[in-house]
C-alpha cells in the first residue's frame, strides 16, 4: 500500500498481517479521495478525525494532500506502532494525535465541530456504523460543511440517515460499501 497523492506521494505504508487485516485496497482510496475532493473542493486546513485506523492509510493519505491536522483512533495496541512508523515515513508526525482507545468512548472528548473530515472503517458485520453515527450527530462533532466517509460490507445496509446526518452518496467497489453523509443545507452533494 502506498500515499496515492500530496507531499508524501509514493511512500509504501507498513501494513498489519493476517487473515483478519483489510485494508482499503489503492483502487478504492484513489476513488474515494477523487470523490472527496469534488465533493470538498480541497483538503487543505481539514481537520480529520480517522476512526479505526488500522494502519493510519486513510488519515495519511488526507495529511499528505494538504489537512492541517489529523487524529487517529484505534484500541488495538498493535496499530499504534504502525501508525506511529507511518507517520514518521511520511513525515507528517507534527499534525497526528494518536489515540488508543475504543472509538465510542473517545468520541465524547471531542468538542462540537471539532472535524471536517471523519474516516469510519470498522470491522465489517458488527452494525458499529449505525452506533457510531449516532454519536456523531448526538455529540456534534461534525463541522457543518463536513463530511463523513463511512465504510462497510457490501451487503450491510445503513440508514439514509441518522439524526441530522444524510446519506449524500454511496458507492460499491466489489465488496466494499461507501456511504457518504454530512448535514444537509450545505451544498454537498
Amino acid at each position: 500500500m502506498r500515499v496515492i497523492a500530496g507531499t508524501s506521494r509514493g511512500r509504501r505504508l507498513t501494513l498489519f498481517e493476517g487473515r483478519d487485516v483489510r485494508p482499503t485496497p489503492d483502487r478504492v482510496r484513489e476513488a474515494l479521495f477523487s470523490i472527496l475532493q469534488s465533493k470538498l473542493g480541497s483538503f487543505t486546513n481539514l481537520r480529520v478525525l480517522d476512526l479505526f485506523a488500522g494502519s493510519g492509510a486513510l488519515a495519511i493519505e488526507a495529511l499528505s494532500r494538504g489537512a492541517t491536522s489529523a487524529c487517529l483512533v484505534d484500541k488495538a495496541h498493535a496499530s499504534e506502532k504502525i501508525i506511529r512508523e507511518n507517520l514518521n515515513r511520511c513525515k507528517l508526525s507534527d499534525k497526528a494525535k494518536v489515540i488508543i482507545r475504543d472509538a465510542l468512548q473517545t468520541l465524547a472528548e471531542f468538542s462540537p465541530c471539532s472535524f471536517d473530515l471523519i474516516f469510519l472503517d470498522p470491522p465489517y458485520g458488527q452494525e458499529l456504523v449505525e452506533h457510531i453515527l449516532v454519536e456523531i450527530d448526538r455529540l456534534g462533532i461534525l463541522n457543518q460543511d463536513g463530511i463523513i466517509c463511512a465504510e462497510t460490507g457490501a451487503n450491510e445496509i445503513l440508514p439514509e440517515s441518522v439524526g441530522r446526518l444524510q446519506r449524500i452518496d454511496q458507492r460499491r467497489y466489489g465488496t466494499i460499501m461507501i456511504n457518504f453523509y454530512t448535514i444537509p443545507g450545505e451544498g454537498l452533494t
